[in-house]
């Protein structure tokens, strides 16, 4: 079941990614509205479309999901190599895609005095950094807008 469900994942994500896709979906999109006086615009025929479209969508969901999994994990395993063999690299950084996102960002925050140390000159370098770091001074953390929401909630339940 597993290598069949994985050649029809591969197979799906390929076709769907093409031009004869989309071609394919906006001629259905043309004849439904076509036929759209026929059936005089009645919820059936809003009803058809729609379930059409969900049932797609439903099914493309897993197949690209798992195409989108195999890939990634491909990456990290060569990732992991090319870590392995190059002496200079850490073996620490092998697996790191398991990390919590805060054991991440502090990782970055490493590199990012690394960075500094070296006083790399690079305006690109410079750059991506200044725009990770202003766009992380924007954003509240994920726990944060949680914990806003969270107390929105209450202070509503509350006044009502």
């Amino acid at each position: 079941m597993k290598h069949f469900f994985h050649r029809i994942s591969i197979k799906i994500a390929h076709l769907a990614g093409t031009p004869y896709a989309f071609i394919a979906a906006s001629i259905g999109v043309i004849i439904w509205l076509i036929v759209g006086p026929y059936y005089h615009f009645s919820n059936t025929w809003m009803i058809a479309i729609s379930t059409i479209s969900d049932v797609i969508i439903f099914l493309m969901v897993f197949s690209i999901q798992n195409t989108q999994n195999r890939d990634s994990k491909a990456i990290q395993l060569k990732l992991n190599e090319l870590i392995a063999v190059d002496k200079k690299a850490r073996d620490s950084f092998i697996g790191l895609e398991s990390l919590t996102d805060e054991e991440l960002s502090d990782l970055d925050g490493e590199f990012q005095k690394l960075l500094d140390e070296l006083d790399v000159k690079s305006p690109l370098h410079r750059m991506i950094h200044g725009s990770i770091k202003r766009e992380k001074a924007k954003r509240p953390s994920f726990y944060q807008q949680a914990e806003n929401i969270v107390d929105h909630i209450i202070k509503s339940v509350e006044d009502s």
